[in-house]
């Protein structure tokens, strides 16, 4: 049998958002192909090139890793992605990984991307494997800003890690309302809050996945301002993006403590809800029990002197009671005594 052809990987291009040249901070060219984009950074001095790919394979990575020199190793990385966020440095290129986030109010859920960043000299290459972050908007706005534009390619790598920060906040505020709900049903008493907690503690738990190695990323760029010589404004700008990532780590240990808490009352109340249903299952049965014993003790006396008259009641020729002159009167007073002698045993067993 002849064998299979191999599906030809579609060119570089078919993954390309957006590519542009910008010059002293202003767009100058929107090359249609990689080969022309390099051909104008080559021509053109103090150029730089911001390419974005979305979800590209593995053959389209290759082509713009070949072309721009990129280490084997980040390229690995951006192919196979599922990557926690860090920051590398290869020679000139600066590779960084982030996991951006979006709340989805439809499902009240997260929704965790992953972005890697390649900075180089002359170039920003951002591939994206997620709905998020609007890079689009980023570009947009860097580019109504020439002056923090022209400051090269750390100006568009502090415009990107802002974005992911900033995404985080609608992400926070997701999570804390969901939380707010869950405290409102543990104390209703929603039997179906348990798995809310277990579900929402593993976003918080992926969430910080995605956070707090970022603080890490940000301290290793400011740590090299001064040995990479980093435009002060950018400093600036890099150390605020730092403080809101801090900001948003804490809320995000707070939020995994509140809902260890919250998981912990809720595990209380169940508790407590069993006890007070055992302990109303006790007491009916006890309740049925005293009936019960109630019953029995009248049927006995009840008893006795029924099978004293039954006796007598069965009309024998030979019953020698049947001719005594006080026989009716014995019958009668046996019965009152048997009945009396069984209500004194069974008030003093407490029985009535």
């Amino acid at each position: 049998m002849d064998p299979r052809p191999v599906a030809e990987a579609p060119p570089v291009e078919k993954s390309i958002i957006d590519n542009g040249v910008y010059v002293d901070g202003h767009r100058t060219d929107s090359p249609a192909t990689l080969a022309e984009t390099f051909r104008v950074l080559r021509t053109r001095p103090a150029s730089m090139a911001w390419i974005g790919l979305y979800r590209p394979a593995e053959s389209q990575i290759l082509a713009v890793a070949d072309e721009f020199g990129l280490h084997e190793l980040a390229v690995e990385d951006a192919i196979v992605a599922h990557q926690r966020p860090k920051l590398e440095r290869y020679g000139e290129t600066l590779f960084v990984v982030l996991r951006p986030a979006r709340y989805l109010d439809a499902v009240e859920e997260v929704d965790f991307g992953e972005l890697h960043v390649f900075v180089g000299p002359d170039f920003v290459l951002t591939v994206r494997h997620s709905e998020v972050p609007n890079l689009a908007a980023v570009r947009h706005r860097m580019e109504g800003d020439p002056e923090l534009l022209r400051r090269g390619p750390e100006a568009v790598l502090y415009a990107i890690l802002d974005a992911v920060v900033d995404g985080y906040a609608p992400v926070v505020a997701g999570l804390q309302n969901d939380i707010d709900e869950i405290e409102t049903e543990v104390f209703g008493g929603d039997p179906k809050v348990s798995r809310r907690i277990y579900e929402l503690s593993r976003e918080v738990i992926e969430f910080q996945r995605a956070t707090r190695p970022l603080v890490g990323v940000l301290d290793g760029l400011v740590g090299g301002f001064d040995k990479y010589g980093i435009d002060e404004e950018l400093q600036r700008h890099l150390r605020d993006v730092t403080d809101h990532a801090i900001t948003v780590v804490e809320r995000v240990d707070g939020f995994r403590q509140m809902l260890q808490d919250i998981l912990t009352v809720n595990a209380t109340l169940v508790g407590q809800a069993q006890n007070e249903e055992m302990k109303g299952l006790t007491e009916a049965s006890y309740t049925q029990n005293e009936d019960l014993k109630r019953i029995s003790a009248w049927a006995a006396i009840l008893f006795a002197p029924t099978l004293i008259g039954t006796v007598y009641g069965m009309n024998f020729e030979h019953m020698p009671e049947l001719s005594w002159t006080v026989g009716y009167p014995l019958a009668l007073l046996a019965m009152v005594l048997l009945s009396v002698a069984l209500y004194a045993m069974f008030k003093r067993r407490g029985w009535l």
